[in-house]
């Protein structure tokens, strides 16, 4: 790319009035940087993606866009989650833009790590990865527990970036592809890969937060794998299946030793292991029903055709 390509900085918020201002001044700093270097064009400019904010997130975002137009904006009407708020700022941008990069707005993700994106992109990769080069800085339960996220989406067929989260550079000809996509269950992380587009990768250390308070508590994360499995692969329902078929071989085995002790006349007691047997089937039988439950869930919301996201209000 022999011209400064137009960069799009997508920022997904959702309360984060204690670091807005602090981040679209690191960002527009960072911009006037590139900007002199010749990395990018004068006209690049951040998006904020504003999910719902019950706080003044709406109000800072105007009055930066007073102040430096290169600040811009979209107002959803209701609070639809990270990837949502994600995916319409991304289509926001799509036709406004050469390349877009997505990052939170607490910019724990080391934004100078965007000249390298920048780079590989102008050297025609059109999706560039941000992953975190170690988890030192994580709780022992949190670097515990994500690597375990990582290895069971794995596990259950899901082709995913390890120790990437949404620190991303796209090309306009990703995000075409992106727009393809129609699911109402979003989930960007397992998206990527499967584009199949030019990727690489830049590593980067993760910081501690400085203001404000993490959107992606444990439960959030929870439902957020959840969501990426079920939307993926069926895996799961295949292992209910397994499960059911080496239940059945326990059972033929349980039904001869009993018929064998039946015919020898040796009195079987069995009521403790009967008991232990209905509550341990009772309890695969729920979790097979809520496995089942989950992907019928889907279905039933994608069937339905709703939007995704509505843009209550837009700032450019």
């Amino acid at each position: 790319m022999s011209t400064p390509p137009r960069i799009a900085i997508v920022l997904p918020c959702y309360n984060e009035q204690e670091v807005l201002p602090s981040t679209a001044g690191t960002l527009l700093e960072l911009l006037d940087r590139f900007t002199a270097e010749g990395l990018v064009a004068p006209d690049s400019y951040i998006m904020c993606s504003n999910d719902g904010s019950r706080d003044a997130t709406a109000s800072i975002i105007a009055e930066l866009h007073v102040a430096d137009t290169r600040v811009k904006g979209i107002n959803l009407a209701h609070n639809r989650g990270q990837q949502a708020a994600l995916l319409a700022g991304l289509m926001t941008v799509r036709e406004r833009c050469d390349a877009a990069i997505t990052i939170d707005a607490d910019l724990q993700d080391n934004p100078e790590m965007m000249r390298d994106m920048i780079k590989l992109f102008r050297d025609g990769t059109d999706i560039v990865f941000g992953v975190r080069a170690s988890r030192d800085t994580d709780s022992r339960f949190k670097r515990w527990s994500a690597q375990t996220f990582y290895r069971f989406q794995n596990a259950m067929g899901l082709s995913t970036v390890y120790n990437h989260a949404d620190y991303r550079l796209m090309s306009r000809r990703a995000l075409d592809i992106l727009a393809q996509y129609g699911e109402s269950n979003i989930y960007l992380r397992g998206i990527m890969p499967d584009i199949g587009l030019k990727t690489a990768v830049v590593e980067y250390a993760r910081t501690e937060r400085t203001a404000g308070e993490s959107k992606y508590p444990l439960g959030k994360m929870l439902s957020l794998g959840i969501d990426g499995i079920t939307s993926f692969t069926a895996k799961p329902m295949r292992m209910i299946f397994l499960v059911g078929l080496a239940l059945l071989i326990i059972d033929i085995i349980v039904a001869i030793w009993v018929l064998s002790a039946y015919l020898a006349g040796h009195t079987v007691s069995g009521w403790s292991s009967l008991m232990l047997s209905v509550w341990f089937l009772g309890s695969i039988i729920l979790m097979a029903i809520g496995i089942v439950g989950e992907y019928i869930g889907k279905i039933f919301v994608e069937v339905k055709h709703r939007p995704r996201y509505n843009i209550m209000e837009e700032i450019f």
